[in-house]
């Protein structure tokens, strides 16, 4: 056999860290699944390397999906930050859309990331058409700069309010301030986003500014933990894109991070979908804090331009479109004042995590109510941190929180617990699905996470999916993501010109030389790939309109036309309206280009079950399941023992150690030729 050379994936979340291994040498896959270490994820990060690899010196590379940018900006725990800015423009920030954070309420607040006394202003001004009206005074720039970092600010960003026609005023100001400011952690709005529209600008690039501090210095102490263990190899990060990019791209752009594990899970669901004969699904990451849900129609992930991390939080660069909910294995139950049961969004994390766990938490949590049903072995915990699940501690949270205020059975209390859980979860799934125009029966789901395989029965009968996906490794999905996942650079600039008084060649000269820079920084990661694609498209709108199409097109070296241009528009608009508008002159605002790196495919075939066994061999025991208010006796498989083609009837539970699988009454499995388990319903005929 030959020398082992790895590349490993590693997804970081809220409860637990799971690690990918892929033997390129070998053509063999390991995983392994440890509790995050809150304070400093990048211990529990090496921590899971190290259980299944012995050398780091034989590991070529590491991608690393994180949550530290995530959870920073959900917890309002990055640094304080500065901005300076055009006079005038102190407040934009704060004045936002001017929307309200629920749509019908009457009131409601918002307090940005960088406070009043921190944004500060400069005397410059560049107008909409690129001329500079007042240029900016670098020593009035180094005198703001100067008592921002006295004040005990850590980064600072510096925002000019036309600066995506014209940022000559605006690079002034970034070498004025790097000249006097303390650190590194300077950033630049036009560089993160050279776009039209000044809060979504410079929101985007504040936000970068709040995580530089905390991302760089968490990925300092991961390149630092990682090579004392002898690793020497490159390090890539999830991008919120579903592409990676490099370790010191990451520090430079941390907002980019921002949903850098989900989106990781939705690359490796759409690859295993795929692979797997599934065209739609509907991916549904279900860990101990959150439930993430995404579409996947006719193998592409959407992607959105825009996302609001929290209201009032907006980033403004591409990203999967994900939803996420409060729904997580460690999703907290109460009983509040008026009587009803909640579930969420409060959860207990990896420490203490759920009160079964015995580390000190009382309160009940989705994950104790699935052990008090009997849908998790308490002998046979996830993760490796305890040895038993403590399940008398989990019945007497739920009677004492849930089931004596709500006059209920512990058992039919549990039960309430995971329906409202259930609930929730279904109601994100309508929202990517029904709201969008989609037909949720000609889905499958595929669920992931520790804790989506035990939720897929009453999803797939709450929602009317027709069937569900479940991976051979579901509560390491993300991990795997982060070693199929492509390189990729987006690149964005305003035009705001009409069609007819741009110079389409030059513009298409530019657009090229542009994916030119971007491909040599995609080279400089020192990555190899199997191919390089490039995508070209326009943000373009009819005069008069405020909202654009995309418009994708080809730019030939030979050259750009406004036919082109225009032809393309065209078959975007009528695509999207069913008509066009004869007579009105078409604008482009920006053009938009991503240069895909394409790295070797990984063939999901070396999941498939080599030495798999009949249903009948891999019962492991019986198991008592409380469903719809009564028990019954669910017969408990090997997961990963089964054969291909193995079919399991329900009520059964599937074990295997990064997750558990509850396949309803009702309901049936069949193992498929990627040891993946096709959940349909008993009566449901495969084709």
């Amino acid at each position: 056999m030959s020398k082992p050379a790895y590349v490993i994936g590693v997804d970081v979340g809220g409860t637990f860290t799971d690690v990918f291994i892929l033997d390129e040498a070998n053509g063999t896959v390991t995983t392994t699944k440890v509790p995050s270490t809150r304070g400093d994820q990048s211990k529990g990060f090496v921590e899971g390397i190290g259980r299944k690899v012995d050398d780091f010196g034989l590991i070529s590379t590491v991608v690393h999906g994180t949550t530290v940018g995530t959870n920073a900006l959900l917890e309002r725990k990055g640094a304080r930050t500065g901005i300076i800015t055009t006079e005038g423009f102190r407040d934009v920030l704060e004045m936002r859309r001017r929307d309200r954070p629920t749509t019908w309420g009457l009131k409601g607040s918002f307090t940005p990331v960088v406070e009043r006394p921190d944004r500060v202003e400069v005397a410059e001004r560049v107008l909409a058409d690129g001329s500079v009206l007042q240029a900016v005074r670098e020593d009035d720039v180094k005198m703001q700069a100067a008592a921002l970092a006295e004040a005990g600010c850590e980064a600072v960003c510096v925002f000019f309010v036309n600066g995506y026609a014209n940022n000559d005023n605006e690079k002034i100001a970034v070498e004025a301030v790097r000249s006097v400011w303390p650190n590194a952690y300077v950033t630049a709005a036009t560089e993160i986003l050279p776009e039209i529209r000044e809060f979504e600008r410079l929101s985007t690039a504040t936000l970068n500014a709040y995580l530089q501090p905390v991302v760089s210095s968490y990925l300092d102490r991961l390149e630092k933990g990682l090579a004392e263990k002898g690793f020497g190899g490159d390090i890539l990060i999830v991008q919120s894109n579903g592409g990676v990019m490099s370790i010191d791209t990451a520090k430079r752009y941390p907002v980019r991070t921002a949903l850098s594990g989900p989106a990781a899970g939705v690359i490796a669901a759409t690859e295993i979908a795929k692979a797997a004969g599934f065209e739609n699904i509907i991916t549904c990451d279900m860990g101990g804090t959150s439930f993430d849900v995404s579409l996947v129609a006719e193998g592409e992930a959407a992607l959105a331009a825009q996302t609001a991390i929290d209201f009032g939080m907006v980033v403004r660069t591409p990203m999967i479109e994900i939803t996420t909910i409060g729904a997580g294995g460690g999703s907290i139950a109460s009983v509040d004042k008026s009587g009803l049961l909640q579930v969420g969004p409060e959860s207990a994390g990896s420490d203490p995590g759920p009160v079964c766990y015995g580390l000190g938490n009382d309160r009940p949590t989705v994950t104790d109510a699935n052990v008090v049903l009997g849908r998790i072995n308490p002998d046979r915990p996830i993760g490796g941190k305890l040895a038993r699940l403590d399940i008398e501690a989990s019945r007497q949270a739920i009677k004492t929180h849930i089931a004596n205020p709500l006059e209920l059975s512990i058992e039919d209390a549990a039960e309430a617990i995971l329906k409202l859980a259930n609930a929730k979860m279904a109601g994100a799934i309508r929202l990517v699905s029904i709201e969008k125009g989609h037909d949720p029966s000609k889905f499958a789901a595929m669920p992931f996470g520790g804790g989506g395989s035990l939720h897929t029965g009453a999803l797939i009968k709450e929602v009317g999916l027709g069937s569900a996906l479940v991976p051979r490794f579901p509560g390491v999905t993300s991990a795997l993501g982060c070693v199929v996942a492509d390189m990729r650079h987006d690149r964005v600039q305003t035009v705001n010109r009409l069609l007819d008084q741009i110079d389409a060649a030059e513009l298409g000269s530019e657009m090229l030389q542009v994916a030119d820079d971007t491909e040599t920084l995609l080279a400089s990661a020192g990555v190899a790939f199997a191919g390089v694609d490039r995508i070209y498209e326009f943000d373009m709108l009819y005069l008069g309109q405020t909202h654009t199409v995309s418009v994708p097109v080809s730019v030939p070296e030979t050259g750009l036309t406004r036919d082109t241009i225009r032809e393309a528009f065209e078959a975007a608009y009528k695509e999207a309206y069913g008509r066009l508008l004869d007579g009105i002159p078409m604008r482009v605002m920006n053009y938009r280009i991503a240069v895909i790196g394409r790295r070797p495919e990984l063939d999901m075939a070396v999941f498939a079950p080599t030495e798999g066994k009949p249903e009948t061999d891999c019962r492991i025991g019986e198991r008592a399941v409380y469903c719809d208010g009564a028990w019954h006796e669910a017969i408990v498989y090997e997961r990963l023992s089964l054969e291909i083609g193995a079919e399991i009837n329900g009520p059964a539970l599937l074990e295997q150690s990064d997750t558990t699988i509850f396949v309803d009454p009702g309901l049936k499995g069949r193992v498929d030729a990627y040891g993946n388990l096709v959940i349909e319903r008993a009566e449901a005929t495969h084709v």
